[in-house]
């Protein structure tokens, strides 16, 4: 559906993962099976949800392709249809990873998404 679905995670998470070369996930991923993606269209409603008040998260860009049948798009929040990823995230698969700010009005400020 979407060539470039985006993954928000904390960084000390990510810099274990790169030492690696994988990510499992995050707590809630591990929980619940899979890992949890946005489209761009949804990474800023879910980092509002989700990551309120965080600081020292990264936006990381993964290409969707590359993951191949583990990805699936499944309905979550009202309804929409959520990247999930049913596989430990090769990083080769991973676009770039970009700091996530917190802004002075309380809201991350994102990067551009990819095209």
């Amino acid at each position: 559906m979407h060539s470039t679905i985006y993954k928000i995670c904390p960084e000390p998470l990510w810099r274990t993962a790169e030492a690696s070369g994988t990510f499992n996930g995050s707590a809630i991923d591990l929980t619940d099976g899979f890992i949890h993606f946005s489209t761009a269209e949804q990474a800023r409603k879910t980092a509002a949800k989700h990551f309120a008040g965080q600081t020292d998260l990264l936006l990381v860009a993964v290409d969707a392709v590359a993951l191949g049948p583990a990805l699936k798009y499944e309905a979550s929040r009202g309804g929409a249809l959520f990247p999930h990823l049913y596989a430990p995230l090769d990083l080769a698969a991973v676009k770039w990873v970009k700091a996530l700010p917190l802004g002075g009005h309380g809201s991350h400020i994102f990067p551009e998404f990819d095209a």
